[in-house]
Formats: structure tokens, C-alpha cells, sequence
């Protein structure tokens, strides 16, 4: 089993977002960008995640070769991110951001149908190989907080620069055989998507990510306008993602026992709460560890939730674009537009109103949950 080979593949991949997330914001701040400068940029990001992983899992699931569709993307994402030491205007990081995401973006999707197809009918270890995904995260997040409270952040892209090229070498090491073999039989795509809970489900997953705009896009800003160190910010992060990882190593308990119905509308209420204990008790330590807590249901149990839907509902060749669609409306569409209105309502409304506007999103989720995903459990 490559269960280190897979799980080296999650730890590089999030340790680049770690690097990514907390600290580009402030990276691009440095350079002279403002709010509606960074929050477009992040929304490039983001919005590749749209057409990217479904061009590569319509690709993917047609020839078959996951993993060598993975290699490609791993390596052309870290070719394309080696322009940011060219020019720093902003279009030019937008055009560059544009192509390397749309390698970058398009590789985790087919990465988690290559994990769901090896593992088979044990779909529940998910988490224990995903955990360290987490785990990366936490560490370039704490790492990377106290290296950049001491030294300039111009540092930053090198340090992304290295890591997805850590990424790409991992890639070589998993074999083509772990994404299996994919069915011939299966029901038409056009057939999966007229069916209501999968719609709401899409629904849901997009609502979800886009009340997490003002958090991916600004908080690291937001805590350092409120006088937070840098290395405490990275502490925050890295608390929210330690959470994660302890809620990963018991989902394969939570699931049977309380159903994946359950455990999503417990995410969304508890999301909705943590977006409010941001936008208003932001000078309270205490409260922003109990808020980073919370990343726990907001990101890990939402997302081993909505990985085993899509696994569930999306089978035989469908499994790469199911994959895709989740990754494409959730993070691409609805992180694209978390983060367009946070860097417009940030600056018209300020932060606390644009983290309750993140609130109403999240328990606008929970209603569309609660009324249209009954049966979920028994599907």
C-alpha cells in the first residue's frame, strides 16, 4: 500500500497552501497593493479552480492516467510560479497567478479520486491519510510565522517555490496503478446532476467557500492591523489545522455513528458561529483560539463530509469529475467570490460586517442542508 507515498503527496501539497494563504495576503500588501488589488488576486486564485479541474478530469477520465495528468500539472505549476521573480505589477501577477493555479489547481482533485479509488471499499481511512495534508499546513504555517517575524517576506515565493517543487518529485513516486482501474458501466453524468441532493450538495459546497473568502483572503491582515505578531498569527493558523487534524483521526467514527447528514449541519452551525466570533471579538485572544478551534467543523468534518458525497454520488468514470465539479463550484466558484466581495465589502463596510456577511452565507448553507439533504444517509 502507498500509504506514505499518498500521504507525502497531501503533506507537500497543503504545506504549500499554508504558505500561501496566511502570508501572500501580506506579501502583496508589501508590495503596495490594496484591498480590492489583493482580493481580485486571491480571486484569480480561486477561480481557475472553475474550468481547471474539470478541463483535467474530463481529460483524466478518458485516458485513464490519473497520476501522469498529476505529474504534468505538478510540474507545470511550478514552472509557471517561478514568474513572480520577473515583474511585480499587478498584471503581470495576475497573469502569472492565472497559469500557475490553473496547473496547481488542477492536480488535487484527481489526487483525491486516485485516494478514494485505492483505498475502495475502506473509503472511511480517508482521513488518516489526509491528515497529513493538515499536518504540512501546520507546519509551514508555525515555521514560516516566526521565519517571517525575523526576516523580510520577499522570502516567501522562494519558500513556495520549493515546496511545489516537492510536490511535483512526489508525484513521480506514486504509481499508476494506485488510482485503479476505472469501470466501463456507469450512469450518465447528465442523469448524477438532475438529482435534487446532488444539486443541493453543489449548492451547499459553494455557499460553504464562499463565507470563507474574508478568512483565506484577510485575516492575517485583519489580525495584523489589530496588532497580533506575525509568529502569533501563524499560531492562530496552525491552531485551526490541529483541530482539523484531531477531528480526521476520529471521522471514521463520527460517520457511522452519526451520519453524515448530522455532522454537515453541525459543521454550518458551528461555522456561522465562528465567522461571528471573528467579525467581533477580535481584540479577544481567547476568543479567536476558540474561533481557530472551530476550524476543526468549518473545513475538516464539512470536508471529509462532502469528499465521501461526491465519492458516493459520482461513480465508476465519474469519480475524477465529481472530483472536479466539488473542487471547481466549492473552492474555485464560491472562493472566488469570497474573495471579490471581502476585498469590495472590506473597504465599503468594513471587517466585522464582511465576516457577518460570511455568517449569513454559512447559515444560509445549514437551511438549504436542512430542507432539501434528508435522505443522504440512506442513498
Amino acid at each position: 500500500m502507498p500509504y506514505w507515498r499518498l500521504s507525502g503527496f497531501y503533506l507537500f501539497y497543503f504545506a504549500t497552501l499554508g504558505a500561501l494563504l496566511p502570508y501572500w495576503g501580506l506579501y502583496l500588501k508589501s508590495l503596495g497593493f490594496d484591498a480590492k488589488d489583493i482580493g481580485a488576486l486571491f480571486a484569480i486564485i480561486m477561480s481557475t479552480k472553475i474550468v481547471a479541474p474539470n478541463v483535467w478530469g474530463w481529460i483524466a477520465d478518458h485516458i485513464g492516467h490519473r497520476m501522469l495528468i498529476i505529474r504534468i500539472a505538478s510540474l507545470l505549476s511550478a514552472c509557471a510560479f517561478a514568474g513572480v521573480f520577473v515583474h511585480h505589477s499587478f498584471w503581470w501577477l495576475a497573469l502569472v497567478m492565472s497559469i500557475y493555479s490553473f496547473f496547481w489547481n488542477a492536480s488535487l482533485p484527481q489526487f483525491e479520486a486516485t485516494t478514494m479509488s485505492h483505498l475502495g471499499e475502506g473509503t472511511h481511512r480517508y482521513s488518516s491519510i489526509r491528515l497529513w495534508g493538515s499536518i504540512g499546513f501546520i507546519l509551514s504555517v508555525a515555521v514560516l510565522g516566526v521565519v517571517l517575524q525575523q526576516h523580510d517576506i520577499n522570502l516567501l515565493p522562494t519558500v513556495i517555490l520549493l515546496l511545489l517543487t516537492c510536490i511535483w518529485v512526489v508525484s513521480l513516486t506514486v504509481p499508476e496503478s494506485a488510482a485503479g482501474h476505472l469501470p466501463i458501466d456507469h450512469e450518465p453524468l447528465r442523469n448524477v446532476l438532475r438529482r435534487p441532493v446532488v444539486v443541493a450538495l453543489l449548492v451547499v459546497c459553494f455557499l460553504m467557500q464562499a463565507s470563507h473568502g474574508p478568512y483565506y483572503t484577510f485575516y492575517s491582515i485583519y489580525l495584523e492591523e489589530h496588532h497580533y505578531a506575525r509568529a502569533v498569527i501563524g499560531e492562530l493558523w496552525a491552531l485551526g489545522v490541529v483541530a482539523e487534524i484531531g477531528v480526521f483521526l476520529f471521522m471514521y467514527r463520527l460517520m457511522p455513528r452519526f451520519g453524515v447528514r448530522k455532522l454537515l449541519l453541525t459543521s454550518l452551525a458551528l461555522t456561522t458561529l465562528r465567522w461571528l466570533l471573528i467579525a467581533w471579538f477580535v481584540s479577544d485572544l481567547h476568543i479567536l483560539i476558540v474561533a481557530q478551534v472551530l476550524h476543526a467543523a468549518s473545513f475538516g468534518i464539512y470536508h471529509v463530509v462532502a469528499i465521501s458525497l461526491i465519492h458516493r454520488f459520482f461513480t465508476g468514470r465519474h469519480q475524477g469529475r465529481g472530483q472536479a465539479l466539488y473542487s471547481s463550484l466549492s473552492f474555485g466558484a464560491g472562493g472566488a467570490v469570497g474573495s471579490l466581495y471581502s476585498g469590495y465589502t472590506w473597504v465599503s463596510i468594513g471587517p466585522s460586517m464582511t465576516y457577518s456577511l460570511a455568517a449569513l452565507l454559512s447559515a444560509i448553507a445549514f437551511m438549504v442542508t436542512w430542507s432539501a439533504i434528508r435522505t443522504v444517509d440512506e442513498t
